[in-house]
Parts: structure tokens; sequence; C-alpha cells
């Protein structure tokens, strides 16, 4: 159903409930309310489950990164030296 059916449901149901005064005799708008109501609710407590068993399905590889200790740059005559330093992760394999 989804979340914005089971919202709708909830809605709809609120509305007749509370909301809608009219007197139809073999027809009880109040308990037909209450019933969409809870079919709303139903609907969006089974979306959601359905939402976070999907959710826990799929694992993401942990990629496991170092941290090396860098070298202190050095200095020479109170004057620094630079340092240039290109890293290139390597691509996917064909």
């Amino acid at each position: 159903m989804g979340i914005g059916g089971s919202i709708f449901l909830i809605a709809l149901g609120a509305i007749f409930a509370f909301a809608v005064e009219a007197d139809l005799g073999w027809l009880n708008l109040s308990v037909v309310g209450w019933v969409l109501m809870l079919a709303g609710v139903a609907g969006l407590i089974v979306t959601l489950y359905f939402w976070n068993s999907r959710r826990r399905a799929v694992v993401a590889p942990v990629r496991e990164e170092r941290v090396v200790a860098e070298r202190a740059v050095p200095v020479r005559d109170d004057r620094v030296v630079q340092e240039y330093r290109e890293v290139r992760r390597p691509g996917p394999t064909i």
C-alpha cells in the first residue's frame, strides 16, 4: 500500500469518525472511519516493516584504511622544504 496510501486512509477515517455527522440509517460512518483508520495503521506498520527488512539485507563492504604517521618536513637554514605527493587509488580491474 505504501506510506502515502496508509496516511490517506488514516486521514479519511479520522474525517469519517470525528467530523462527519450524517445519518444513513443502514451505515454508521463512525464505524467506517474507525475501520479505515485501523486499515491505514496496519498498512503503515507493514510498509515500515518491509522497508526496514529491505535495508538490513544489503550490507556494504567495509574498507579498511590505515593511517601512517607522516614524516616531519625537514628544515634547512630556516627555510621550509616543500613536498609534493601524488596519491592514486587503483582503478577497477577489467
